[in-house]
């Protein structure tokens, strides 16, 4: 069993958790549901890194505005039109997940940003995501 630190809230860059071992995954997002979190999260994947995101860990009282769904939506639409991330990368209202990011600084940068975005909080993601804003 491993144990994660509580992550704050919007989480910094160097602070988002590296998922990519064994176990770490399901340890991270247990804590983020004990802390009633947004689950935030980087994972590397035959060299790629992954930034995977998750609401319902916050419980049923958090809420995401529908226009910072749709900064989130247009961001993600850009990194995919740009080749920053797969196409099939995901964003629905409560889950978010942005696949095939080429370093680890860019998916903790961009981690950061949909965290504080999911928070209500845009400005890491307008400098993540510049063209978009």
């Amino acid at each position: 069993m491993y144990a994660m630190q509580p992550v704050p809230t919007p989480c910094p860059p160097d602070l988002v958790p590296d998922v990519s071992e064994e176990g770490t995954y399901y340890a991270a997002y247990r804590q983020a549901k004990r802390q009633r979190a947004v689950f935030i999260a980087i994972e590397c994947q035959a060299q790629l890194w992954t930034v995977k995101a998750d609401t319902l860990t916050a419980g049923p009282d958090h809420t995401v505005d529908d226009r910072v769904t749709e900064k989130i939506r247009a961001a993600v639409a850009h990194l995919v039109q740009e080749r920053e991330i797969r196409p099939n990368s995901h964003v629905s209202p409560g889950y978010c997940a942005l696949f095939d990011i080429h370093t680890e600084p860019r998916a903790r940068e961009l981690a950061a940003a949909l965290h504080a975005a999911l928070y209500g909080d845009l400005v890491p993601l307008s400098r993540a995501v510049p063209a978009v804003f």
